[in-house]
């Protein structure tokens, strides 16, 4: 090869193109390789705090915030990956490029790399006081959205009475206190975390001012050679760069950590209602239910909601539940499915402890109807079925059992029409009867029917308890009763009061005893 100025122009053209082609190839293949592990993280932590929030008890969601609960699996994961997993490739590079240059120091100058590395150590000690506040704020700000979110979502959720009573106002107010802690915390987290890179740039040409100046006293003592010396420089600057990444790096994980310890302490919240260890594999309800001594309390309360609960449901029986508010109704009927499990005591189905069953076993016998009707932004069909599988033909039975039919073939879509949010693109009764067609399609042994209490028109009141009466019939019912009709067609009367059973009859019989039940009907006020 003739070696002429123009050849080695070339050459240093060449060698350069490639070497930019080659750092940017690798580059994206680094960037290529980390997009599905980063996503995959995101993936996984999001499932994992969707079946905690499906897999936790009632209990945990009567202190917890519905927007801030909605945060943790937003707002926080997406902190995570901003602020953690942005980082992993500084992390990953930064320190081989760091490790490389400061081994060729050391070999150039172990004396005068000891005194690059105690001005470093000074630098990332002040760095890192200020990187601990970061997650403190951070957890501030979270807490504070989460705040922002409960409230927007209480907000959307009753429109209907904040419009009813001018509360407008009061509700903006409410908003406004926590979206301006919001933004003054935010902003003091902002300043802090953009203060890391001109502190760090800063307090890196102090260092190498000293570098300069200390080198230069190494290299006039004839202890360097001017030339080592500025080979040494050189590798410092190598460093430069990835320490500041680094410690940018530093910042970002301290301001995701928070997120990450708010979403740690959810995944690692105990659950107490869990499967036994050995449970029995044979499920079935043959001949009765059995409350023995049954006790419970709810947390932080002073008195226990049900109290010595002893009761016998026979197979085929429908058993009304009486009582003034908070006599311990709901409570009753939420222990049967182990929504809550009972303090003292045990519920028995055939003679077996259910907390012997796994809690799906179990949950196959009931079929439950709330008194509010829970229903999905999804189609007539999805929310019959909810994850049942069943024909369309018996969908249409169900639907015709339940009084649904009527109203659904006059819609265009039939049961592919979409209902809304909550149902809203239906009347309460409507809405009311569909739930109805849920539980007719499970066809489960045992029913749990809480009567609704709102008013409707009488035609849809008709609809409604024919629907009722068609589930209820040939089925064991535990019913919370507020209709007279319901509760004198009841098997057996339990009238409860403080969490005990005060009277326990037939409606004859408890009439008879001119008692609580007495007045009650007298009064009609079965809450």
């Amino acid at each position: 090869i003739n070696y002429t100025p123009q050849n080695a122009l070339l050459i240093v053209i060449a060698a350069m193109l490639v070497v930019f082609f080659l750092k940017n190839i690798f580059r994206y293949l680094a960037l290529y390789f980390m997009a599905p592990v980063r996503n995959g993280i995101i993936y996984d932590l999001r499932k994992q705090i969707f079946e905690k929030y499906i897999d936790l008890p009632l209990s945990f969601y009567s202190t917890e915030k519905k927007g801030d609960l909605m945060n943790r699996m937003t707002s926080d994961v997406q902190e995570i990956e901003w602020s953690i997993l942005n980082t992993i490739e500084a992390i990953f590079k930064a320190p081989l490029i760091i490790v490389g240059s400061l081994t060729f120091m050391i070999l150039v100058s172990p004396q005068l790399t000891l005194f690059v590395l105690v001005l470093i150590g000074f630098t990332a000690f002040i760095i890192g006081g200020i990187s601990k506040t970061l997650k403190r704020s951070s957890s501030e700000v979270q807490t504070r959205l989460g705040r922002i979110s409960s409230i927007l979502e209480e907000t959307l959720g009753g429109l209907r009475i904040i419009k009813g009573f001018n509360a407008q106002k009061y509700q903006s107010e409410k908003l406004e206190k926590d979206n301006a802690d919001y933004r003054n915390i935010l902003t003091r987290l902002l300043w802090r975390r953009d203060l890391s890179s001109p502190l760090s740039e800063f307090l890196g040409i102090v260092v190498v001012s000293m570098l300069l100046w200390y080198g230069s006293a190494l290299v006039f003592d004839k202890v360097l050679t001017p030339d080592l010396f500025f080979a040494f420089i050189f590798a410092f600057f190598q460093v430069i760069e990835p320490a500041k990444s680094f410690s940018s790096a530093y910042y970002n994980i301290q301001k995701g950590l928070a997120a990450v310890d708010r979403v740690d302490n959810l995944l690692n919240t105990p659950n107490p209602i869990v499967d036994p260890e050995k449970p029995l594999t044979d499920i079935s309800f043959e001949r009765k239910i059995k409350f023995e001594k049954v006790s419970f309390k709810y947390d932080n309360a002073d008195t226990a909601a049900l109290d010595q609960i002893d009761i016998t449901i026979n197979k085929g029986e429908v058993v009304a539940l009486v009582g003034s508010s908070g006599a311990g109704k709901s409570t009753f009927v939420d222990l049967l499915p182990r929504f809550f499990d009972v303090s003292s005591g045990s519920i028995r189905i055939d003679g077996n402890d259910i907390r012997s069953y796994t809690l799906y076993d179990l949950r196959s016998l009931f079929g439950i109807v709330s008194q509010e009707a829970i229903l999905f932004n999804d189609t007539i069909k999805n929310n019959i079925l909810f994850g049942a599988e069943a024909t369309d033909e018996q969908i249409e039975e169900a639907a015709r059992i339940a009084n649904v039919s009527e109203f659904v073939n006059e819609m265009p879509d039939k049961y592919q029409s979409n209902i809304g949010d909550r149902g809203m693109k239906l009347s309460g009764g409507q809405r009311q009867r569909l739930t109805i067609a849920r539980a007719v399609l499970r066809n489960p042994p045992i029913m749990i029917l809480d009567e609704a209490t709102s008013a409707l028109d009488s035609e849809s009141e008709l609809l409604v308890q024919d629907a009722l009466e068609k589930l209820m019939k040939n089925r064991t019912t535990v019913v919370i009763a507020h209709r007279l009709s319901t509760i004198r067609n009841a098997d057996k009367i339990v009238v409860l009061d403080k969490g005990r059973i005060v009277e326990m009859g037939s409606h004859e019989q408890l009439m008879t005893l001119n008692g609580n039940y007495n007045k009650f009907v007298e009064m009609q006020t079965f809450d």
